[in-house]
């Protein structure tokens, strides 16, 4: 048995491979990657397709542990690994698009996995080299790449057919957003917070500069800081700076955004500011509002400038997501890891849905959960400044923890895809 590398991975060079396939499995490699078989590697691989009846299987490498493919793992981006199985039999059934550019592997996998299983083995049966060493915050932003334009949008096609297919693609059809109860102020400014005395005043000073004609409070959840945090908010006179620190010790991220909008401060509208970033100007908060309201939508959210710890920006630049579309933007979102920021919320509606309590994830949940139902708009010019320093809580994960998170998405993923196909 041999490995095959293909020329590309356009329809015309995956289907010649698969038109030459002389066994029943077929083994297909990345042929920027030096790969060094274990001793039974085609042996176990293929035992497990003939003995299973899967259509894909994939293995975990030499110090590189991988994660179970899920419904919800139908990213383009999902780890396999640079050597797979594939079920000849399977593949020829299953078929590929004849156009595809870049995406006919991709193509093909979905449709293997609608009616076969795609299995990992959890055994290191090959050793590889590494095709891309950027860290975690580095890759993350690829897919919003301007250079990357035509490349995503067949990504976006091949995921918008297998949805169509499984039946769980959405059509641009919205719940009416629901009307405003009783309300303490226009708009809350939410900002969690833990260990950020480097960055926290200039965070709540950039919400309270901003110029409304409308009433708003910055709800600042303190969790639990054991630095300096605490003290400087405490310094803090204004009054529209509402100040809570959780009874509870066990929260994330999700959990503290909890604690603000189910409090009697939350406003009608509760809008997005990270403990270490800015907003642009002070006509952001009237900015959001106006969009919230325009729609009137359930959520907004915006672009942002990707910039240094001094302010200075960086490359990517504007993160504007145009990727987003009315029409299909929903169902794009399973595919991609993220949404985009700053978000902004129709309370009523957000706390209906709630956050998962996670450091991880936990906007992309609410986010899904969502646009299921309502329309989510958009704000493509920049409003806010996100700052990558060593802080970042993903600017280099470590493989163990860069796993966990992307098997939490496709789990997210797995149950939103469950939930649209009962529709």
């Amino acid at each position: 048995m041999n490995i095959v590398y293909p020329q590309d991975y356009s329809s015309a060079s995956i289907q010649r491979v698969l038109d030459a396939a002389d066994s029943d499995v077929l083994f297909l490699g990345d042929p920027r990657v030096n790969v060094e078989p274990g001793p039974r590697m085609f042996e176990r691989m293929a035992d497990i397709i003939r003995e299973t009846g899967a259509g894909w299987v994939y293995s975990d490498a030499v110090g590189h542990p991988r994660i179970d493919y899920q419904r919800g793992s139908i990213r383009d981006g999902f780890d396999f690994g640079p050597v797979v199985a594939v079920s000849v039999e399977a593949a020829r059934q299953s078929g590929i698009d004849s156009t595809w550019k870049w995406g006919a592997l991709y193509d093909l996998r979905s449709r293997i996995s609608e009616k076969h299983a795609v299995v990992r083995i959890p055994e290191p049966l090959y050793s590889a080299s590494t095709p891309d060493a950027r860290t975690t915050g580095e890759k993350q932003f690829d897919y919003v790449d301007p250079r990357n334009r035509d490349y995503q949008i067949e990504m976006e096609r091949i995921a918008t057919a297998h949805l169509k297919r499984i039946g769980a693609c959405l059509q641009p059809q919205f719940a009416e957003v629901p009307v405003a109860e009783k309300i303490p102020v226009k708009a809350s400014v939410v900002i969690p917070v833990r260990n950020r005395e480097r960055t926290i005043l200039e965070a709540v000073q950039s919400a309270l500069a901003q110029s409304t004609d409308f009433e708003f409070n910055v709800i600042v959840v303190d969790n639990h800081s054991t630095d300096r945090t605490t003290e400087i908010l405490r310094g803090i006179s204004d009054p529209r700076v509402k100040h809570l620190v959780p009874k509870s010790r066990d929260l994330g991220i999700g959990g503290c955004w909890n604690e603000a909008i189910y409090s009697s401060d939350c406003g009608q509208y509760a809008i997005q500011l990270d403990s270490d970033d800015l907003y642009l100007n002070d006509g952001v908060l009237r900015r959001i509002v106006a969009e919230l309201e325009a729609g009137p939508y359930a959520m907004v959210i915006g672009s942002y400038t990707m910039v240094d710890f001094s302010l200075k920006e960086i490359p990517p630049g504007l993160i504007d997501h145009r990727e987003w579309t009315r029409d299909n933007g929903r169902n794009n979102a399973l595919r991609i890891n993220g949404l985009g920021a700053p978000r902004a919320f129709n309370t009523w509606v957000l706390r209906r849905v709630g956050f998962p309590n996670v450091s991880y994830g936990e906007d992309y949940a609410v986010a899904l959960r969502i646009s299921r139902d309502y329309e989510i708009g958009r704000i493509y010019e920049s409003v806010y400044l996100c700052r990558r320093w060593e802080g970042n809580s993903d600017s280099a994960l470590p493989l163990e923890v860069a796993n966990r998170y992307d098997l939490y998405k496709d789990w997210l993923r797995t149950i939103e895809i469950q939930a649209r196909m009962r529709l």
